[in-house]
């Protein structure tokens, strides 16, 4: 199947329909959601068909069932006598019905568990799959917590109610055709009082259902607001130490909490009318039945036997009804989750073309370059620069000024509103972004670490590296030292939040990540930020020689760590407004003298 199996897209006569919807809608209500979710099946029509070919045998066998135990009571009450050999074949044979049918049930359940777990994979599947395909903007506005939220418990909601309802649908539907026309070939009139209970039933679910759906939305968009703030109290727990805002976190924790029981409460509340509601209507056919059947025997229209059958039937009849109203309240939670997945499924995603660059040698150019994270709100207004194949360029400036999104627009995490970015003189709009960022290395102001061994993290961007070049890389970034010393050398474990190494420590592999990627061009986000003056200049010493013969991008927030920069390009709100040497800028007397001066006389002033 399509990586877009899920999501809403127009299709055409090669295109697999998706849905069964229109082209582009995200689900608004309840019946466009479930008509989605059950659309899923149509891969698995084969095995659906045997289920139900298997259901129907079964739910044949056991609505025959009750007329031969009829026909049994019949011999008991005749008024010749038992015929003992006539009664003991007829309950061997209700006996061979009911097994051979429980045989064929537990048949079709294995089916379906087995239908229902591969959608379940599949949908896991595309959630990962469209992770990496939104863009960078996407996860700005998106709170990690919610995303997790869709991506585990609202997935696991729709699985278990795909394992435990199908299964129950299709023998409860079937049950109740069969037994309709077991019950009317009886008697019309017991038939008739018996299906009251349809109508009830489909008004009771469709009033109650709607109500219900949109609490259970508000149920699991409220366990995902409470695992975002869940999210935040763990990664931002020394945070909260250090201010003492354990107590706020705890009565903000309260609140979402309360949310989510409130919301869940009113859930199940309302969904869990369904259910007696549709008991009372059973037990009043019940009544009716007794009651007009007890007279049709007293006046000779219909023998006991059959009356006895059809108090069975009504009674089968009931059961799947009533299973059907009570799997209500998990079906319509599982299409709340469900409308939350496809939202996220829906979401817009990066549009990409297959271009790719010629040979990079280094040269760099932003041409009228435009952007702004939000519409209406520019940023970066009319931004222009030249760089020089092997150029080590420095990016400076005060806070705010657009440096990171300098280097954010060179590697497509966002795209320009407008102008060009060129390397070797080709649009990068028109390459890919796999082949674009192929021959980039980046150093982030944060280090990020996988789950792994320090070996596998060095090796992220080269996975077929030799311990012998992931050595070399972290020599050469001055990590080797602190790694030798670890228990486990190259092979200790380390994750994102791990405390076995130091916040510096985590800098450096990032930065000997950088060195073993073999960069044409590099780009380093203020990436000696996290480590100490002495440990930094031995990390600048590493990079100046990575840095020869490939053009590098620098973010420095030190500005005594790129005097020996060939440019040096001063951003403020958005724009370029000085480039030069350290010297000239220096001499110039503008923005870049302010900034260094004062640097320096902080750390004249510190050093007293």
């Amino acid at each position: 199947m399509s990586n877009r199996r899920w999501a809403m897209t127009e299709t055409t006569e090669t295109t697999e329909v998706q849905a069964g919807a229109d082209p582009g809608r995200k689900p608004k209500a309840f019946w466009p959601a479930m008509k989605r979710l059950a659309a899923v099946f149509a891969p698995y029509k084969p095995k659906l068909i045997l289920a139900v070919v298997l259901t129907v045998i079964s739910v044949a066998l056991q609505v025959w069932a009750p007329l031969v135990l009829g026909e049994a009571v019949n011999v008991i009450f005749h008024a010749d006598g038992i015929d003992l050999a006539l009664l003991g074949e007829l309950i061997t044979r209700v006996l061979a019905m009911y097994v051979v049918a429980m045989g064929l049930m537990w048949w079709q359940g294995r089916i379906l568990i087995i239908i229902g777990v591969e959608i379940t994979y599949l949908l896991r599947q595309d959630v990962e799959n469209k992770l990496h395909r939104v863009p960078t903007n996407w996860f700005d506005g998106t709170q990690r917590g919610d995303l997790l939220s869709r991506t585990t418990n609202d997935v696991d909601n729709i699985q278990t109610a795909l394992q435990q309802t199908v299964s129950s649908i299709l023998n409860g539907v079937l049950t109740i055709i069969g037994i309709t026309i077991m019950m009317f070939s009886i008697s019309w009139q017991l038939a008739l009082i018996a299906l009251i209970a349809v109508p009830i039933a489909a008004v009771v679910v469709g009033v109650i259902g709607q109500r219900a759906q949109k609490l259970f939305s508000a149920q699991w968009a409220n366990t995902g607001k409470l695992n975002g703030h869940i999210e935040e109290a763990f990664t931002g727990h020394d945070v909260i130490t250090l201010f003492n805002r354990q107590d706020a976190m705890i009565a903000e924790f309260d609140d979402r909490n309360d949310d989510v029981y409130q919301a869940s409460y009113k859930a199940q509340f309302v969904s869990g009318m369904i259910h007696p509601i549709m008991q009372w209507v059973t037990y009043l056919g019940y009544v009716g039945i007794a009651v007009v059947g007890a007279l049709q025997v007293a006046a000779g229209r219909l023998p006991l036997g059959s009356v006895t059958a059809f108090i069975q039937y009504s009674r089968e009849f009931n059961q799947p009804l009533g299973q059907l109203a009570g799997l209500a309240n998990m079906i319509i939670s599982a299409v709340a989750s469900a409308e939350r997945v496809f939202e996220f499924l829906d979401a817009e995603e990066e549009t990409d073309t297959d271009g790719a660059l010629p040979e990079v040698t280094g040269a760099v150019e932003f041409r009228d370059v435009r952007f702004g994270y939000d519409d209406g709100a520019p940023l970066i207004t009319n931004l222009n620069l030249k760089v020089e194949p092997g150029q080590l360029v420095a990016i400076v400036g005060p806070t705010g000024a657009g440096k990171t999104t300098l280097v954010n627009l060179l590697m497509r995490f966002y795209d320009v509103d407008a102008g060009q970015i060129l390397i070797d003189g080709t649009d990068i709009s028109t390459v890919s972004r796999a082949q674009l960022r192929e021959p980039i290395g980046m150093v982030l102001q944060d280090a990020v670490l996988f789950s792994g061994s320090i070996k596998h993290n060095i090796a992220y961007g080269n996975p077929d590296a030799t311990h012998d070049q992931i050595m070399a890389a972290a020599q050469a970034a001055r990590a080797d030292y602190f790694i030798n010393q670890l228990p486990n050398g190259y092979d200790t474990e380390v994750s994102l939040d791990s405390d076995a190494i130091s916040a510096g420590e985590r800098q450096l592999l990032t930065i000997a990540r950088a060195f073993l990627s073999n960069p044409r061009l590099l780009i380093l986000d203020e990436a000696t930020s996290s480590v100490d003056t002495r440990t930094e200049v031995l990390i600048q010493q590493a990079l100046a020689k990575l840095q020869q013969g490939r053009t590098s991008f620098v973010i420095a927030h030190r500005l005594s760590t790129i005097r020996a920069a060939d440019v040096i390009v001063v951003m403020d709100a958005g724009d370029v407004v000085e480039q030069g040497t350290h010297a000239q800028l220096l001499a110039a007397r503008g923005m870049y003298h302010d900034l260094y001066t004062a640097q320096t006389q902080q750390h004249i002033e510190g050093g007293r």
